[in-house]
């Protein structure tokens, strides 16, 4: 699913509410009926709802099915983004919307900006992609849920990793700065990093192998999994800090130590690896029943990668999970239960997770050289929904970084790379909402007609 807000500008109140009636509707309808769409946007004449209905679905944010048993139309994935980026939008949050920066097994990653400028990231969460190679087993979980729907699990994904990352931050992790979430998307700040599976070699592989067992242990001693913690979901950033010289007991302003010829020695600067941790839908806590299977696995993942990577392993065993649980102190998973993320949504998300299969890139770890998908969305049998998007690109380890830096020159510069989500006052607007109109077959007999002929 492409997401393409060239239409989002144009959309007018009336749409908007249209729009949202048939979000609403969909709690209990697959197909929500025309009369309950005219019903709950509550616009006077049903003439402004239909040329509403028609405008939306000619953008594809609504959909009419098929062989239907009445009249009605449900909400597509292009509908949900519209109705979330409308709403980061009211809330300052997001002002333009830039190019794909990554994509996952069922999440898309934009790079966006606010208002002043500043470069943040827009990961939407679509459940749903991956369950089409098990369609057997999806079809049969959704027939036992009255409400079962990948839009609902793609808001609860949401729901929960933006909890988990708002927690971790406050600790102290190093996570992504969560800003807000909507629906079925999370905006939070742009780490200017690579993932660790496109770093070729590191100076110092010892050091962010120890760094990152660290972090594992430290993640269990909050009372969390990470359950997906391999190369594909940890950025690495370079930071360059220079040495402070020592000064003299006499002279504060003095540096030591002196060469022989009374020069200062050159300090070089120092190169530090710092990771951060991303994707957070599958963290489990250790109260799980298959805590130590996570936990373990997370720890192969991160010895398998740097043995096959870096050439680097490790003589001593461990961690494990029993030592890790023995000083658990604050307990995060109990915090984020309580902050509105509850035990039933996270049983249903669990649900999901086993029945389709999507507990994380780790599953297919052992495929190719470092468990690479290179298109993780490719499935015949997937829906037009589901398709993989243009934009995404895998970046080698000598490629220049995919995203700027995180500071633009202006909001006026910014406009001429990004989509901006609203219209100015010296913006053209347009006689109705741009759209790609099929060409027009004439018929022979209207074609005799216009060249003239005798009917």
């Amino acid at each position: 699913m492409k997401l393409d807000t060239k239409a989002i500008r144009y959309l007018t109140a009336e749409d908007w509410r249209v729009l949202t009636a048939v979000e609403m509707g969909s709690k209990n309808h697959e197909i929500v009926p025309t009369p309950l769409i005219t019903q709950i946007a509550g616009l006077r004449g049903g003439s402004g709802v239909h040329k509403c209905i028609s405008s939306l679905a000619k953008v594809g944010l609504i959909a009419k099915v098929k062989n239907a048993k009445y009249d009605g139309y449900r909400l597509t994935y292009g509908g949900l983004d519209y109705l979330a980026l409308n709403t980061h939008r009211k809330a300052s949050n997001i002002y333009s919307v830039g190019n794909q920066i990554g994509v996952g097994k069922e999440s898309d990653i934009y790079v966006v900006a606010s208002s002043s400028g500043l470069q943040r990231v827009l990961k939407i969460h679509r459940l749903g992609r991956i369950s089409f190679r098990t369609v057997k087993a999806n079809r049969d979980y959704l027939r036992n849920r009255a409400s079962g729907s990948w839009m609902y699990m793609s808001r609860l994904a949401a729901l929960k990793e933006f909890a988990f990352m708002k927690a971790l931050k406050e600790n102290g992790f190093p996570v992504p700065e969560p800003i807000a979430q909507s629906r079925h998307t999370i905006v939070m700040s742009l780490v200017d990093a690579f993932p660790l599976r496109q770093i070729a070699s590191i100076p110092d592989p010892a050091g962010l192998y120890a760094e990152l067992l660290a972090l594992i242990v430290q993640l269990a001693s909050y009372g969390l999994i990470h359950g997906d913690f391999n190369e594909f979901n940890i950025l690495v950033e370079e930071k360059t800090s220079t040495p402070v010289p020592e000064l003299t007991e006499a002279n504060p302003q003095t540096t030591l130590p002196l060469s022989n010829s009374d020069e200062s020695k050159p300090l070089n600067p120092t190169i530090t690896l710092v990771p951060t941790i991303i994707d957070f839908p599958q963290m489990v806590s250790i109260d799980h029943p298959n805590a130590a299977y996570y936990f373990d696995r997370d720890v192969t993942c991160i010895k398998r990668f740097f043995s096959r990577r870096f050439h680097f392993t490790s003589d001593e065993p461990g961690p494990f999970f029993a030592d890790a649980i023995k000083h658990v102190g604050k307990r995060l998973d109990v915090e984020v239960e309580a902050s509105g993320f509850s035990r039933k949504m996270a049983k249903e998300l669990d649900a999901y997770m086993k029945e389709v299969g999507a507990d994380g890139d780790a599953g297919d770890a052992g495929d190719g050289e470092d468990g690479l998908d290179d298109n993780p969305d490719a499935d015949d049998d997937a829906p037009e929904e589901a398709e993989p998007s243009d934009f995404a690109e895998t970046l080698s380890a000598g490629d220049e970084p995919a995203i700027e830096p995180t500071q633009l020159p202006s909001v006026f510069g910014l406009a001429e790379t990004m989509t901006v989500l609203d219209i100015q006052d010296n913006d053209p607007l347009p006689e109705s909402i741009p759209t790609t109109t099929p060409p027009t077959t004439k018929t022979r007999t209207s074609a005799k007609a216009a060249a003239g002929w005798s009917i």
